[in-house]
């Protein structure tokens, strides 16, 4: 599906449908040459919001959003995750690279 980096909404296929997500981050990666980003549908799984994470390869001429599903890209996504906990919670922190 073809991905406007832009927007603030994502569009994505669940059951069948286009429904549009909420973007929740992104950041750029620059040695891997991906944008990742989070993003939700407000759907809830175990009392907590559903959270999902794509990329968009630079490499490409199509802005496309793929899944994230290897393990270093989610690690690589996690560690984002926890240097903006740390700023927000502590007033500040690393810049993160």
């Amino acid at each position: 599906m073809d991905f406007d980096i832009n927007e603030m909404k994502i569009p994505i296929e669940k059951d069948g449908k286009i429904i549009e997500c909420d973007m929740l981050f992104s950041f750029l990666a620059e040695k891997r040459k991906k944008v990742f980003i989070g993003y939700t549908d407000h759907s809830m799984k175990d009392g907590r919001e559903m959270m999902y994470i794509g990329s968009i390869d630079l490499n490409n001429d199509i802005e496309s959003l793929e899944p994230v599903t290897d393990p270093e890209e989610l690690e690589l996504v996690n560690e984002f995750l926890i240097e903006v906990d740390k700023e927000v919670n502590s007033g500040g922190g690393d810049s993160y690279e």
